[in-house]
C-alpha cells in the first residue's frame, strides 16, 4: 500500500508521560508543546545524524592523526527537550548537546527530562535566544545545529551559517507552507527574499526557495552548501545541507540559482540559472528571459518566480548510505522512511515536476494510468521519475513540447468534445497544435519503479487526527527584564464590543454627534 494513516494518539491530559523512541518526556500539564506527527521528523533526523556523526567522527580523526571522542550538537529551539534527549540515547559519537530554549519554564522541563532519561553526562540544557547563543560561538563552532521553529527559520539562518564548523550540518524545518507554496507572495519575498509560485510542483518549490536562502546566507561569509537530504513531508519541509567554507566555491551559486517561469495557461515549467559557466571558461550572463512574453505552448502569459536553488535537492551516495543502515535503527516510522528514501533514491536530478490529474485536466481530458504515461514518455527516449513530494508527479528530461505531445496523443485516442471549449482556451490552442514526435503508449519494462513494485509506504496520506504543525508556543520570557510576553493575554478581548454604557466624554472623544443626539445621552 502507498497510504499508511497515522495510529491515534492519546489525549495528552490522560497521560504523565509520552515516550517515543528511547525517550520519556514528563507531562506535568496540558500545554506542553509535543506534536506527536512530528515523530517522523525526530526519526529521519536521528538517522542522518547517525550516519553524519560516524563519517564526521572517522574525518577528523585521519585529518588530526588522533581518535576523536564525538561531535558537538545545538538544538537551538529545543522545547521539551525530546529531540536532544532521542539523540543522545539513539544515536553514538556524540560528545556533547545543547538543549536551548528561550522560555525559562521549557528549559526547566528540559532540566527535568534530562535527569528523567539519565543522559546528563551528554546534554546540557540552556537558556538563551537561540541566535544570541550562536553568534556567541562563532569561533568555537558545532558540528551540528538543528533548527526546528514554528514557522519561518530564516531569522536563525545568518548566526547558524557562521558558528558551524567547516564540514558542519545544519538541519532546517520549515512549516510556513502556505507563503512557501505561493498563497502570498510578496510575503515570501520578505521572509525568503524569492516569490513563490501557485505551482503543483509547489512543495519542491518550497524546498528550492529555502535552500536558495541558506546558501545566500552562507555567501556572505565565504561559505557554500551541499544538501544531503531535501524532504516534503506532510505539512512542512526539512533539509539537511553541510556548510563548508571556500570563496570559489560560493561564485558557482550563481549557476546554481535561477527564475523559474509558468505559464498562466498550460502551466509550463521553464527554469533559468543567473549565470551559465562552462569548466574552464568565465561566468556569462543569459539572454534574459528564456520565453517569450506569451508561451508557445498555449499562447497565454507567464509568471516568473524565484530565485530558486536549481541544484541537487540530494546526496545520492548519502542517501544510499542511510538506506543500508536503517534496519540497524530502532525508529517506530522506519517502514515509511524506508519508502520515502526509495522513492528520493529513484528521482531524477531535474529541478520541479508535473502531476499526471493537472496535465490531463488543462485539456478536459480524463486521466490515463500512470504507467502508461510514463511508458510514453522512455519509449520516446526521455527519462521519467516521480518526486517524494507528490504521489501522482511526473519528473521528466523531456521538453514541455514531449510532454503535451503525449497528452495530443493520449487525447486523440480518448477524444473530448472540443466544441464546449472556448476560443483561445489553454486547451483548444494545445490540441490544435501539430504533433512533433510519434507517440507510443506500449508498457516500458522501467514504467513501474522498484518502490513501487515492491510495495513500499512511499507516500502519506493526511492523518486524521493530531496533524498540522500545532499551536506556536505562548509563553517567552524576556531575558532582560524577565518580563512574560503572552500574546493570548495580551491580545484578549481585542476586538470584543464593549458592554459598559459610554459617557458623554466617550462618545465626543471618538466622533462629532449632533445636538439632538446629546440630548438623547
Amino acid at each position: 500500500m502507498d497510504d499508511e494513516h497515522c495510529t491515534k494518539k492519546p489525549k495528552l491530559e490522560n497521560v504523565t508521560s509520552i515516550k517515543e523512541g528511547k525517550a520519556e518526556i514528563l507531562v506535568n500539564d496540558t500545554n506542553v508543546f509535543y506534536n506527536p506527527v512530528q515523530e517522523f521528523n525526530r526519526d529521519l533526523s536521528a538517522a542522518v545524524l547517525t550516519i553524519y556523526a560516524r563519517t564526521r567522527n572517522e574525518e577528523v580523526s585521519k585529518k588530526d592523526g588522533q581518535k576523536r571522542d564525538g561531535i558537538n550538537v545545538l538544538e537551538a529551539l529545543s522545547a521539551t527537550g525530546l529531540r536532544s534527549i532521542r539523540y543522545a540515547k539513539e544515536v553514538s559519537g556524540i560528545k556533547e548537546i545543547i538543549a536551548n530554549d528561550i522560555s525559562a519554564k521549557a528549559v526547566e522541563s528540559i532540566r527535568k527530562n534530562i535527569q528523567h532519561n539519565g543522559v546528563d553526562n551528554l546534554i546540557k540544557p540552556n537558556h538563551e535566544d537561540a541566535t544570541l547563543l550562536m553568534y556567541k560561538n562563532r569561533r568555537n563552532h558545532f558540528d551540528v545545529i538543528d533548527l526546528d521553529p514554528y514557522g519561518c527559520p530564516t531569522i536563525f539562518l545568518d548566526a547558524a551559517v557562521q558558528s558551524l564548523s567547516d564540514g558542519g550540518l545544519l538541519m532546517v524545518t520549515a512549516t510556513d507552507m502556505a507563503v512557501l507554496a505561493g498563497n502570498s507572495p510578496e510575503t515570501c519575498y520578505l521572509k525568503y527574499g524569492a516569490i513563490s509560485l501557485k505551482s503543483k510542483a509547489c512543495h519542491e518549490i518550497a524546498l528550492r526557495i529555502l535552500l536558495q536562502n541558506i546558501a545566500s546566507h552562507a555567501a556572505r561569509y565565504g561559505r557554500y552548501i551541499v544538501p544531503l537530504l531535501s524532504i516534503s513531508a506532510d505539512f512542512y519541509i526539512r533539509v539537511f545541507v553541510k556548510i563548508f567554507s571556500s570563496q570559489i566555491k560560493c561564485k558557482e551559486n550563481a549557476t546554481k540559482i535561477g527564475m523559474v517561469y509558468q505559464c498562466t495557461g498550460c502551466e509550463s515549467i521553464n527554469i533559468q540559472p543567473l549565470c551559465y559557466k562552462k569548466p574552464s571558461g568565465p561566468y556569462k550572463l543569459p539572454s534574459s528571459p528564456c520565453v517569450d512574453q506569451l508561451c508557445k505552448i498555449c499562447r497565454h502569459k507567464q509568471h516568473t518566480g524565484g530565485p530558486i536553488w536549481l541544484n541537487s535537492l540530494h546526496d545520492q551516495t548519502f542517501v544510499s548510505e542511510l538506506l543500508c543502515n536503517l534496519n540497524n535503527m530502532e525508529l517506530g516510522t522506519l517502514k515509511r522512511i524506508n519508502g520515502v528514501l526509495n522513492v528520493i533514491h529513484e528521482e531524477l536530478d531535474i529541478p520541479l515536476y508535473y502531476t499526471l490529474d493537472r496535465l490531463m485536466s488543462i485539456v478536459r481530458c480524463h486521466t490515463p494510468p500512470m504507467i502508461v504515461f510514463r511508458s510514453a514518455l522512455l519509449n520516446a527516449g526521455y527519462t521519467v521519475s516521480y518526486s517524494h513530494a507528490n504521489k501522482i508527479s511526473i519528473k521528466t528530461n523531456a521538453p514541455n513540447e514531449v510532454v503535451w505531445d503525449i497528452v495530443r496523443a493520449w487525447e486523440k485516442e480518448h477524444p473530448i468534445k472540443r466544441d464546449k471549449l472556448q476560443n483561445d482556451s489553454p486547451a483548444l490552442n494545445i490540441l490544435n497544435t501539430p504533433m512533433t514526435i510519434d507517440v507510443s503508449f506500449n508498457i516500458h519494462p522501467l514504467a513501474n519503479p522498484v518502490s513501487r513494485q515492491k510495495h513500499l509506504t512511499r507516500f502519506q496520506t493526511n492523518p486524521t487526527v493530531n496533524w498540522g504543525p500545532g499551536t506556536r508556543a505562548t509563553t517567552i520570557i524576556d531575558l532582560e527584564t524577565g518580563a512574560k510576553n503572552c500574546k493570548k493575554i495580551k491580545n484578549q478581548n481585542k476586538n470584543s464590543r464593549k458592554e459598559k454604557c459610554l459617557t458623554t466624554e466617550d462618545i465626543i472623544d471618538t466622533k462629532t454627534i449632533s445636538t439632538n443626539e446629546l440630548d438623547q445621552i
